[in-house]
């Protein structure tokens, strides 16, 4: 029987990942802490994971996250864009380690479940010490978003919806 090089590998890897996600999921829900999805929501909770240790370099990190265009998704500070990074609880940041692991497990598994939503970046496009740079960058991150309440143009927005269209 013909086996493809790897496949039992990958199968560990992704029963490994699954399992991992549904532990973090459950405990966070057990926590009153389980996320919405995607990006954070207004009411939605925002309370940070416990912090990994981080052992990169915020400076690096930067330079890296704007060379490898990270903004043009997460934003220029981790709240705007397409996938948010502060205020997610998203357990892919919780640690340096599972950083890591998604975004090589990204590339272990891209030829089987093609994705464009993120690039690939195996250890030979991104180092594991710069992966942990861009780590310490985006722990960095701090979430500022004024509360809906507080940003008065939209308030205006609101106000002139709610009132009937006259011609």
């Amino acid at each position: 029987m013909y086996s493809v090089p790897g496949t039992k590998t990958c199968i560990v890897a992704i029963a490994v990942a699954a399992l991992t996600l549904a532990v973090a999921a459950a405990s966070l829900d057990a926590q009153g802490r389980g996320g919405r999805g995607g990006n954070a929501q207004a009411g939605a909770n925002t309370t940070p994971l416990p912090p990994g240790p981080v052992t990169g370099s915020v400076a690096n990190g930067r330079e890296l996250y704007f060379e490898h265009t990270c903004y043009g998704c997460h934003g220029f500070n981790g709240e705007t864009g397409a996938r948010d990074l502060v205020g997610t609880n998203s357990p892919i940041l919780a640690n340096e380690t599972g950083f890591i692991g998604y975004l090589r497990l990204r590339t272990d598994e891209a030829p089987l479940f093609p994705s464009t939503r993120m690039p690939n970046y195996p250890e030979s496009a991104l180092g594991d010490d710069e992966a942990r740079d861009i780590y310490a960058f985006i722990r960095s991150f701090r979430l500022n978003a004024p509360d809906v309440e507080d940003i008065p143009a939209l308030q205006t927005i609101i106000e002139s919806a709610s009132r009937p269209y006259e011609p």
